[in-house]
């Protein structure tokens, strides 16, 4: 009995997904994905490098910390209004 519920559960399933309409996904080009690895490492860096300046310490070690962050800031600002950043190519995705 609980065989014939279980394929009756796989069955509506099955028809639920042949009904919705093909969902596109966007991929992007490889050069637009690098850039985006590249920002998102940026980004975090940049987090990690505030983390560290809240928790205070040397004025040296500081004035490091704030030189990183406005380096970061600086190639950051790069990806600002770029028009080739938002690419993507679209693809079907497999149901």
């Amino acid at each position: 009995m609980a065989r014939g519920w279980e394929s009756k559960s796989i069955e509506a399933q099955q028809a639920e997904a042949s009904e919705k309409p093909d969902t596109t996904r966007v991929r992007l080009t490889p050069e637009a994905a690098a850039r985006s690895r590249e920002r998102e490492n940026l980004r975090l860096a940049r987090k990690q490098v505030l983390q560290q300046l809240e928790q205070g310490g040397n004025p040296r070690h500081r004035k490091l910390l704030e030189e990183t962050l406005a380096d970061l800031d600086q190639k950051l600002s790069r990806f600002e209004g770029e028009p080739g950043e938002q690419t993507p190519v679209r693809t079907p995705t497999s149901g």
